[in-house]
């Protein structure tokens, strides 16, 4: 409940407090999601992947800026955004995010393509509600999101591929 009044006031206040504020959300969604993550793993590397699948360090390079571009975008839309629409809007920032760092426990963590799937399909739903609300706040913060739905898209094609190479 403090935690909740504390982010309010934040987010209320505005300026590089919502942008600090969404920062350190998007630094935690990335801690907590690679916390799961064990590409050296037995069971990762035993999983047969396409042959399209990107190097393992190609996703550190990609994800670095796509989380700026997330905080970046969620800071200035929250900025502009008042009232209903800018609650409306952290809420689904904040289960976007929420969704984002579940995807690695869902399919490291419970080494399961099949649950990770699940777990992209429903990110990606949440992605296009947050393009939604972010473009009602601020189109060009909804414009520098749509590097990261596209590429959650390309990771939702990329588990679907592993799961159908991986049935069991």
């Amino acid at each position: 409940m403090l935690i909740h009044a504390r982010v309010g006031k934040t987010i209320a206040r505005g300026g590089w407090h919502t942008y600090a504020l969404t920062a350190g959300a998007v630094t935690a969604t990335a801690a907590a999601g690679a916390r799961a993550v064990d590409a050296d793993s037995a069971w990762y590397r035993a999983l047969d992947k396409p042959s399209w699948q990107p190097p393992s360090w190609a996703f550190g390079a990609v994800w670095t800026p796509l989380y700026a571009s997330i905080a970046w975008a969620g800071g200035r839309a929250l900025n502009r955004a008042g009232g209903r629409v800018r609650l409306r809007l952290a809420a689904s920032l904040a289960a976007n995010l929420t969704l984002n760092a579940g995807w690695n426990w869902l399919f490291f963590g419970r080494r399961s393509p099949k649950a990770g799937l699940l777990g992209a399909a429903l990110l990606n739903m949440s992605n296009a509600e947050l393009l939604y609300r972010t473009a009602r706040a601020d189109p060009t913060a909804a414009r520098a999101l749509l590097p990261y739905a596209t590429w959650c898209v390309f990771a939702t094609a990329l588990n679907s591929s592993i799961l159908r190479l991986n049935p069991s």
